[in-house]
């Protein structure tokens, strides 16, 4: 916590916190809300595609933590336009490429929107959760975006998430109950089984190498 204050106190202006209802999201805006910042910016993606179950966690959490988090949601023009491309529900599986273009429509184009004008966004990035994250540090400059991004939890192990968790009694999605291990949108997250990989469930038909929706693509650090 006393590290995420240091990072904040250097910085001007404007810091947001995005939330994807993941664990590593709960432990992220706990430590932010420790910080005493006042009404910090919490936002998440609604892509129009989430599970009931995290729906309704939404508004538990929104409960609990006693702030609101903002939803924002596609363009309706961009969805009607992916939708006719993708032909149904399972066309992003087609192809890579038709992947790549619904979490662009649904998540990438959203989120250049809400971080237009920000000097920073929070996350909760965790190394250790994906081959594709392996380098990622706490503090980076997020190049697609254009400005700082901050990864309290970078270096934290799967033990000291729960810890942490556990010693704050903080609340946590309902799907992982069930089996999920990572959770995103309904037709792109499965339950893993005992012993697979933390993101096996995530896009599961497509290589680990592949398995980010472009949100966090880092290639500079500070």
């Amino acid at each position: 916590m006393v590290y995420l204050q240091n990072i904040l106190d250097k910085i001007c202006g404007p810091i947001a916190l995005a939330f994807s209802y993941q664990t590593e999201d709960v432990a992220a805006l706990h430590l932010l809300l420790q910080c005493g910042i006042p009404n910090p910016e919490v936002f998440t993606l609604d892509t129009l595609k989430l599970f009931p179950e995290t729906l309704a966690y939404h508004d538990e959490l929104e409960k609990f933590f006693h702030i609101t988090i903002k939803k924002y949601t596609p363009d309706p023009a961009e969805v009607t336009g992916l939708e006719t491309k993708l032909e149904d529900e399972w066309g992003m599986r087609a192809s890579l490429e038709n992947r790549h273009l619904c979490c662009q429509v649904r998540k990438v184009n959203p989120l250049g929107k809400i971080l237009a004008g920000k000097s920073a966004w929070v996350t909760g990035l965790r190394a250790s959760q994906s081959v594709t994250r392996t380098d990622l540090k706490v503090l980076e400059w997020d190049e697609k975006f254009g400005l700082i991004k901050i990864n309290p939890l970078a270096d934290w192990s799967d033990e000291v998430l729960s810890a942490y968790i556990a010693k704050h009694g903080l609340p946590l999605n309902p799907l992982y109950s069930q089996g999920f291990k990572s959770i995103g949108c309904a037709p792109c997250t499965r339950p893993v089984n005992e012993g697979e990989d933390i993101r096996a469930g995530r896009w599961w038909w497509e290589n680990p190498e592949h398995k980010e929706c472009g949100l966090h693509l880092r290639k500079k650090r500070l």
